[in-house]
């Protein structure tokens, strides 16, 4: 056991309920979250993600000792407290025994735009009959998304062009830069392509997960490997292999997804980008 005295998953669900029920102003609780997905992998570290429809919000706001019931907190975050959101506030709570619940508020003048916003959602909850009967639940609005062509062009535009930005970064010998655009433009694409080739093979019918952490179960064993090597360190020296090897995956992984859906790929593009990274590490190499 990870954390001494751990309260059972059973043992939140009654104690979640027992507030809501007992409470005269929560009319209604709806799971989401992974506990709510079939297909999502199951352990001791999921969220209870649970949202309250209340009639009012500014109560539990200006009074918060209210979450006090749900245990010993370790660490708590309130996103909403400086936001714009009038109708939603969130209380983001870990508990000492390991368990965490993100307990979202929804004013009940809100639910109708509250239920447009996802399927992936198990109703245990509601004494006014406010929510609709829902199906059951599906993961669906996670499914990679069969990309368009020009959206494809895009992907591939971005990749190559940004690439020059870290080859330049590396030249002049600066890694917070390079990492920068590899980390936060050039790298989600290349997870884009990756994951568009997923979709395909799977009938666009899958998704890869928050952070695409599911996308180890659809890879081959090497093409895992070689994605994790790009992760480097902060050597300038790993910095332009993990940029090369980014490099390689993304035209393998671009060509055949432009093989499968009939789309056209801009060779000289990603061709000219590469001269451009190549001719500056040569350039640089020797003082690596």
């Amino acid at each position: 056991m990870i954390f001494k005295d751990r309260r059972t998953d059973k043992e939140m669900e009654r104690m979640i309920l027992n507030f809501a029920t007992n409470s005269e102003s929560v009319r209604a609780v709806v799971l989401e979250g992974s506990r709510a997905n079939p297909m999502a992998k199951q352990d001791i570290l999921q969220d209870f993600d649970v949202n309250f429809i209340v009639n009012d919000i500014e109560t539990f706001i200006k009074k918060p000792r209210w979450i006090d019931y749900f245990g010993e907190r370790l660490i708590m975050q309130t996103p909403d407290l400086l936001s714009e959101r009038k109708y939603r506030f969130a209380y983001l709570m870990q508990f000492c025994d390991g368990h965490r619940i993100d307990l979202t508020l929804v004013d009940k003048k809100d639910v109708a735009s509250y239920l447009l916003e996802s399927d992936l959602r198990i109703k245990l909850l509601d004494k006014d009959n406010l929510l609709p009967r829902m199906d059951a639940p599906s993961d669906k609005e996670y499914w990679v998304l069969k990309p368009s062509e020009n959206e494809f062009i895009g992907c591939c535009n971005e990749f190559w062009w940004v690439s020059t930005y870290i080859a330049k970064g590396l030249w002049r010998e600066e890694p917070l830069y390079a990492l920068d655009h590899m980390n936060f433009h050039v790298r989600p694409k290349l997870i884009e392509m990756l994951s568009f080739n997923v979709g395909i093979k799977n009938d666009f019918k899958v998704g890869v997960g928050k952070s695409a952490k599911d996308l180890e179960y659809y890879l081959s064993a090497e093409k895992w490997r070689q994605l994790l090597s790009t992760y480097s360190t902060g050597d300038l020296k790993l910095i332009w292999s993990s940029l090369f090897l980014m490099m390689d995956l993304f035209q393998e992984e671009a060509t055949v997804v432009a093989n499968k859906l009939n789309f056209s790929y801009n060779q000289l593009e990603a061709d000219n980008a590469r001269f451009y990274a190549e001719h500056l590490y040569h350039d640089k190499k020797e003082t690596l």
